[in-house]
C-alpha cells in the first residue's frame, strides 16, 4: 500500500515529490546491496516508494526518537516485507547505532537540518554499523565552493536559519571529506530537481 497525505503521519511534500526520481537512480545503485540503513525516514515514504523495486535489499528506517511512533505506524500500514520496524536513531550519540553492518546507507533531506557537528558525529560514528565494502547516497541541497548552486537554495538557506541558526546547507567538499575520512570515494554527483544533488560514494 503506498502511503498518502491522508493516511501517513509525518508526510513530507518534498519527499512525495522526489521520491520517483531517486527511486530511478537508486534502484541502480543499489541493486547489488543487501543491507540498507535509511538515516532520519520521517515519514518512511522513501522506503515505502523505493524498497519493493529493491527486493534482494532489506531496508532499515530510523528516525529521532519523537519520529518513531509515527513513523512505525505508517510502515505497518504499507506492509511491505523487506522494510524492517523502525529504530530510534540520534546520530551524536554512539550508542544508538546499531551492531549492524550495512553495505547500503541512504539518506535524504537531513544534513542541511541538522547542525554541523551532528553532520561530523554522523560520519564519525557510522563507522561503527558499515561493513568492509559499502555504498552511502546522501540528497538534498549543497554548496559548491561555498557558492550556492541557486538563488532559491540561498532564500531556502535564510528560512533555514530563521528556524535554527545551527541548520543550513553544506559544503560539499566538506562533507566529501568526511566521507574520504572512512575510506569512500566518490562516484557521482548527479543534478536533481528543485537545485538538489544526489551523491553516491563507494568503498
Amino acid at each position: 500500500m503506498q502511503l498518502t497525505e491522508q493516511n501517513t503521519f509525518n508526510f513530507s511534500p518534498s519527499c512525495e515529490r522526489n521520491k520517483h526520481i531517486i527511486n530511478e537512480q537508486l534502484i541502480n545503485v543499489f541493486k547489488c546491496s543487501t543491507n540498507l540503513l535509511e538515516i532520519g525516514s520521517l515519514s518512511g515514504q522513501h522506503a515505502v516508494y523505493i524498497s519493493p523495486n529493491l527486493p534482494n535489499l532489506t531496508w532499515q528506517p530510523s528516525d529521532l526518537v519523537e519520529n518513531i511512533a509515527a513513523l512505525r505506524q505508517n510502515l505497518q500500514l504499507a506492509n511491505i516485507g523487506n522494510i524492517k520496524p523502525a529504530i530510534s536513531l540520534d546520530v551524536c550519540n554512539k550508542a544508538m547505532w546499531p551492531n549492524v553492518q550495512f553495505d547500503a546507507i541512504f539518506t535524504a533531506n537531513t544534513l542541511h537540518i541538522m547542525p554541523w557537528q551532528a553532520v561530523i558525529e554522523l560520519f564519525e560514528n557510522l563507522q561503527h554499523s558499515l561493513a568492509a565494502t559499502a555504498t552511502l547516497c546522501i540528497y538534498g541541497p549543497f554548496k559548491y565552493n561555498g557558492e550556492f548552486t541557486s538563488h532559491t537554495n540561498a532564500d531556502f538557506e535564510l528560512w533555514l536559519k530563521e528556524r535554527n541558526s545551527l541548520s543550513g546547507i553544506r559544503d560539499f567538499e566538506a562533507v566529501n571529506q568526511l566521507a574520504n575520512n572512512l575510506g569512500f570515494k566518490l562516484l557521482a554527483d548527479i543534478a536533481m530537481p528543485a537545485n538538489n544533488q544526489l551523491l553516491i560514494w563507494s568503498r
